[in-house]
Formats: structure tokens, sequence, C-alpha cells
């Protein structure tokens, strides 16, 4: 089998793609955060600047579920096939939300009346909540496993989408966003915007950390399973012991009132979520719940090793690309927003 820097190519494209989707998650993670916290904001103005504190990066950060997608297709096309299908209700809804999303963003500035901004505000507010918890229940259902049958079929129904574990999974995802999503509000506004900012960022803190120790146990009590990696190789117990350091440093900053850092104390909880479930996952990418042997690994489910080497190559070309445009933009934009003319 041919390998890259000494891994085989079905393990590097899940590395890679779990990256993508991990940047995705940081990226478009803090926009969505705005989102839910916009109606705490009661003045025009305020929400104005809020809009605004996103406006110039929440499209391209979209970007980076495109990029996701098209990677688990090249690399993994029966994952893809089999995930898609099987979350279609899902998928669908977060689709709906990012359409809804974006034309709340555009739309609200296009007239003056207080109802029609009112309509896309509760509009954005929504979907950007709606987007959030469904990329939780389907983490959450991907981590504990789906009913999947011998042909990689989904054979359960819609209501087994939204199972204890998932909707936990589900309020979890949307605490981590709000919170990712305050802090990155209070780092571009000023003056009583900001101050509101400090108490929302507090509270969204205190919602993060209940909810996670909440999954935590959770996970421990009715998913041992997860834990089963860290059991054969403790020394990945460094994991879990860096992302609880990461949530503490969170605080810290918080109180501190050191935004920058508590933001990327954020990205790397939100990074090293990502890799437990990439560590209690691997080598599965779909597990079903009827037995092991209907599981899609990496190595069963992958493209040809040709493909994944010419693939491996434009990836190699694309992504740093795209990850250059995303740091020219968060440069070019960097500091306090500014309300004018052009602004939303």
């Amino acid at each position: 089998m041919a390998t890259f820097l000494g891994i085989d190519y079905p393990t590097c494209w899940f590395l890679l793609v779990g990256a993508v989707f991990t940047g995705y998650i940081i990226l478009d993670g803090f926009d969505l955060g705005a989102g839910m916290v916009h109606l705490f904001f009661v003045k025009e103005e305020s929400r104005r600047i809020a809009l605004n504190a996103i406006g110039p990066v929440w499209d391209g950060n979209e970007v980076w579920i495109v990029i996701g997608g098209g990677a688990l297709f090249a690399g993994f096309p029966e994952v893809y096939a089999s995930l898609l299908s099987a979350f279609y209700v899902p998928f669908i809804l977060f689709l709906l939300g990012v359409i809804f999303r974006a034309i709340s963003i555009e739309f609200r500035s296009k007239e003056p009346m207080l109802w029609w901004r009112r309509m896309w505000d509760i509009s954005y507010c929504a979907s950007s909540t709606l987007i959030a918890f469904l990329l939780g229940v389907i983490l959450g259902n991907v981590t504990e496993g789906i009913n999947m049958g011998p042909d990689h079929v989904f054979r359960g129904s819609f209501m087994e989408f939204l199972n204890p574990y998932a909707l936990l999974t589900g309020v979890t995802t949307v605490a981590l966003l709000m919170m990712h999503g305050a802090i990155y509000l209070v780092m571009k506004t000023e003056n009583r915007l900001y101050t509101k900012l400090t108490l929302i960022v507090k509270d969204t803190t205190i919602f993060f950390v209940i909810m996670i120790l909440l999954t935590s146990f959770y996970t421990l009590l009715y998913l041992p399973n997860m834990a089963a990696v860290i059991r054969r190789f403790p020394e990945l117990f460094v994991v879990p012991v860096m992302m609880v350091l990461a949530i503490a440093n969170i605080t810290r900053q918080i109180t501190k009132r050191k935004y920058l850092y508590a933001f990327i104390s954020s990205a790397v909880t939100i990074s090293l979520l990502m890799i437990l479930v990439a560590m209690e996952l691997y080598p599965n990418m779909l597990v079903s719940t009827q037995t092991p042997a209907n599981n899609l690994t990496v190595y069963n489910a992958c493209s040809s090793q040709k493909t994944l080497g010419i693939m491996l190559v434009v990836a190699a070309i694309g992504v740093p690309l795209v990850v250059a445009y995303t740091t020219f933009v968060f440069i070019t934009f960097k500091g306090k927003v500014k309300l004018d003319e052009m602004s939303y």
C-alpha cells in the first residue's frame, strides 16, 4: 500500500478530512456563535456591529465545509454515500439553515423597516442555532454508531437520530460555538457593546462547561467503548488532559480579559475534541450498531490508491491556498468594527 511520510494513503485522507472539518468548525463556528447570541443585543447599532464583525469572513469560512465534503467524496465515496443517505433529513435541514443564515445576513440591511430587520434577526439567530445543533447531532450519531446493514445502507428511522446522546452532543455543540462566537465578538467591539459582551462571554462559558461535563459523564457511563483506545494506549491520555487544560485556560483568560488567548484556547479545545473523536473512531469512519462486520473503515471504503495519490497532490496545492486566503482576510480586517455607509 502506498504511503506518504510513512503513513498509508487511506489514513492520510482520514487525517486530511478530519483536519478540514475541524477547520470548518473553528472558523464558521464563531460565525454561528455570533448568530446565536445576536438576539441578546437590543439596540440596532449593536446588532449591526455584531453582523459586521463577521461580515468580511463568514462566507469565506463556509468554503471549508465545501472542501470537507469534496475531500470526503474523493477519498471515501462509500462513506459519503452512506452518510448522506442515512442523514438525509438532518443534512437537508442543515442546508436550509445555511441558506437562511446567508439571506438573513444579506437581506437584513436592504430595507429600513423595523419589522423587516427583526424578522431577519430572528431568522439569523434561529438558522445559526439549527446549524450548530445539527452538527452536534450528526457528530453524536457518528460517534455512537448508526443502524447500518451489510450493504452499508441505513436501516433505522429518523427518530433514531434523536437519541439522548446525540441530543446531548447537539446542545453541547451549541454551547461551545456560542462561547466561541461571543469571545470573537468581544475582540471586535468596544464601549457599551464590549461591556455587554463580557457578560455574555461569561454566561456562555458557564453553559459550555456544564454541557461538556454532562456529555463527558454520559460518555463514560453509557459508552465505555469510547475510551477503549486510551485504555490500550495510555500515552494518549495526554489528549483529554490537554483538552481540560485548554478549557481551564479559556476561563482563566476571560477572567484576565485577554480575549485573544481565550479565543485561541477555544479553538484548541475544538481541535482536541475532534482529535478525541478521531482517536476513538479510527480505523472506522461509520460504525454499525448491528455488527462490527458492517463498519465502514478507512480501508474498505476508500478510493483506489491511484485516486488517493492524485487527490493528495491536489490537496497539497489547494489547501495551502485556502489557508493563505483565509489568513489574508483576517489580517486585512483585523481590529475593532467601525460602521460606515457600506456596512450591513
